[in-house]
C-alpha cells in the first residue's frame, strides 16, 4: 500500500500531530482511513525510530489501552516462559519485524531492537497489534490474540472525525 495526501491529513487528525517518516499505510480500517502506517527506521532528521509498524487509529489505541490497563501484559510475559512454543512464535515475530523494517534500510542504533518488548517481553500492545494488522494473522501471536481479544474492533472504533 501506498498514501496519498488525504492519507497524511486523517492521520494527522488520528495522532494530534503531523506524522513522520511514514513510508506506506500498511493497513486500513473498513471505513478506508489509515489504521497503521510503516515508517522508516531514521526519521526526517536522522532519528533513530524502531516501531516500523506505527498504529495511528485514536480509537484503537485506546481500546488497547484498555486491555494493557486489564493486566493482559502479565499474563502474556507468564505465557512466554510457560508455552514454548508461543515464545518461538514471538521470537519468529521479533525476526520478522527486523527484516521488514531492514528493507528500508539498517540504522545501527536499533538494529536488533524491534518494538513491544519482542522477543523477551510484552510492553506495548499497541506496537504488536499494529505488527498483526500490517502483515496479517499468523505472525505475531501476542498481537494476534489482543485482536482477538478486542473482537469485531473496526465496527466500535469507526467515528466521523471530520467533524
Amino acid at each position: 500500500m501506498s498514501f496519498a495526501p488525504k492519507d497524511i491529513a486523517d492521520i494527522t487528525v488520528q495522532l494530534g500531530r503531523t506524522p513522520r517518516g511514514v513510508l506506506e499505510v500498511a493497513n486500513r480500517c473498513s471505513c478506508g482511513k489509515p489504521t497503521v502506517v510503516a515508517t522508516s527506521p531514521a526519521l526526517p532528521d536522522g532519528e533513530p525510530f524502531p516501531t516500523h509498524f506505527y498504529l495511528t487509529c485514536a480509537n484503537l489505541n485506546s481500546m488497547i489501552g484498555t486491555l494493557e490497563a486489564s493486566g493482559l501484559m502479565k499474563e502474556y510475559e507468564e505465557r512466554l516462559v510457560s508455552d514454548k512454543d508461543f515464545a518461538e512464535k514471538y521470537e519468529k515475530a521479533h525476526i520478522d519485524y527486523l527484516t521488514r523494517r531492514d528493507k528500508h534500510g539498517v540504522v545501527e542504533e536499533i538494529k536488533e531492537i524491534s518494538a513491544g518488548g519482542m522477543p523477551h517481553r510484552v510492553k506495548c500492545l499497541h506496537a504488536l497489534v499494529a505488527h498483526s494488522l500490517a502483515v496479517g494473522p499468523g505472525i505475531n501471536p501476542v498481537g494476534d490474540d489482543a485482536l482477538v481479544r478486542l473482537g469485531n474492533w473496526a465496527t466500535k472504533t469507526c467515528v466521523k472525525e471530520d467533524q
